[in-house]
């Protein structure tokens, strides 16, 4: 059965009526959610419930959706919402988003889906002029950080094996000579995870300063101390989860190729600051590495589900993800995107980033970067001034760590901020202490948003 003109128009209606209501509501709304997930599960129909026998009209449907799962959202969207390091979404990226859905291209093959692989192919060139990375290098859409570190992993596991006389891609790693990876004592748990995928386990700690860097005379004793000629790949990070501090780049990138190894660079949300002139600075020596991964969902504020990995060397990327079957539109020519990342099958997820960087050009992601770390630097002042409240640690970034005299009085007044709802910052522990962590990530929060959540934490803090 075609698809009848008109056939979408009442779903697509409903849709962006509640789309709209909801963005139009994110100002001023708690930011909290109200409604567990049991409670959205029993008003959908209960986790005991069968399947109804008839269908319902699809914008009824989107109608009851609605009115079950909007109370158990959390507004992050908002100014206001400052958790895990999540942004919003920009105009422009969001419109591109809905059209990707509307256009259900499968942009894993680039013959097959031309119109979305070559907005995304500029979309890859426009990020690595911006972010000062080499031109030539292979730039892949993830779903998230996590996969976009797995992909450059994959990549750089084959190369250094390579070089020892073991094709992994042909024998695995079963029999194969010793890997070591060795990453800073303060790198992110999404790294490890990637680590874990590729089958390389936990990597060897190197002490790291007060702020979470890496140390680079560790880094050179650690190296000096593996056996000669076997294969290495150092992780180094571009912004600590907590703290926002970036490692050395210039003395242990050159330590590690120094010592044969590959050097991979995880820059989640941190590696945007290669884009901002004010803040370049703590990207210094950084495309010097063999590869990048980073979030376009964090710092440039693009829908969910586009992480960016970017390898220096085509050929390492293409050689561990590359797949050949004669039903694939693959063939001669540019690598396809399924080359690029662990999907064969996957939404034209780069098509947003397109869009974002479209509409703010390089000036206006200079000035968004730019935003970001001013914010964090005036919330810190603020809440510096609120007595008892202890900032703890150099806020050179986006993060913003602070705490009370106790943890059992940080936790409280964590507790107390979710409790009222007027703004979201989620906590954790960092160096022996339980904390708060601002994450300024949302395009945007302006001076109204910080005024009222410095406000809340001083309502909080002396409660």
């Amino acid at each position: 059965m075609s698809v009848r003109p008109g056939e979408y128009d009442e779903a697509l209606s409903a849709a962006l009526h509640h789309a709209r209501t909801w963005l139009d509501g994110l100002g001023e709304r708690p930011v909290p959610p109200t409604a567990t997930a049991e409670e959205v599960a029993a008003a959908l129909g209960g986790l005991d419930g069968p399947l109804p026998d008839e269908g319902a009209d699809p914008a009824a449907v989107l109608d009851e959706l609605v009115a079950a799962a909007e109370p158990g959202l959390m507004a992050m969207g908002s100014g206001r919402f400052f958790g895990w390091v999540i942004g919003g979404s920009l105009p422009a990226a969001l419109g591109a988003d809905v059209l990707v859905g509307a256009w259900d291209q499968n942009a894993g093959m680039r013959a097959a889906a031309p119109g979305v692989v070559g907005a995304e192919e500029v979309a890859g060139r426009w990020l690595l002029d911006l972010l000062g990375l080499p031109a030539t290098a292979d730039v892949g859409f993830a779903t998230g950080a996590t996969t976009a570190n797995l992909a450059c992993v994959l990549a750089a596991r084959g190369a250094v094996l390579a070089r020892a006389g073991w094709d992994v891609e042909a024998r695995g790693l079963v029999g194969a000579p010793p890997l070591h990876v060795l990453a800073g004592a303060e790198r992110h748990e999404s790294m490890l995870l990637a680590l874990r995928y590729a089958g390389l386990g936990a990597p060897q700690a190197v002490a790291a300063d007060e702020q979470g860097r890496i140390r680079p005379d560790a880094l050179r004793d650690a190296l000096a101390a593996l056996p000669p000629g076997e294969a290495v790949i150092v992780v180094l990070q571009a912004g600590h989860v907590h703290s926002g501090a970036f490692d050395p780049f210039e003395e242990t990138i050159a330590a590690a190729h120094a010592a044969g190894a590959w050097v991979h660079v995880d820059g989640a949300f941190g590696l945007w600051a290669a884009a901002a002139p004010g803040l370049a600075h703590l990207t210094a020596g950084i495309a010097a590495a063999d590869s990048w991964a980073t979030d376009a969902h964090k710092t440039l504020n693009v829908p969910y589900d586009c992480g960016v990995a970017i390898v220096r060397d085509p050929a390492a990327v293409r050689a561990a993800l590359s797949i050949t079957a004669s039903y694939l539109l693959l063939g001669e020519g540019p690598a396809s995107p399924s080359e690029k990342v662990a999907e064969m099958s996957r939404r034209a997820r780069g098509v947003p980033v397109w869009a974002a960087l479209r509409s703010l050009g390089r000036h206006g992601v200079a000035d968004l970067v730019g935003r970001l770390a001013g914010n964090a630097r005036t919330l810190a002042e603020e809440i510096s001034a609120i007595e008892d409240v202890e900032v703890l640690n150099d806020v050179v970034y986006t993060q913003v760590c602070f705490a009370l005299g106790s943890d059992e009085r940080t936790r409280a007044l964590g507790t107390r901020l979710q409790a009222e709802g007027e703004t979201w910052i989620s906590g954790g522990r960092w160096r022996g202490r339980d904390m708060l962590r601002v994450s300024m990530s949302n395009w945007s929060t302006d001076e109204q948003d910080i005024t009222r959540t410095v406000e809340a934490i001083r309502r909080a803090a002396t409660t």
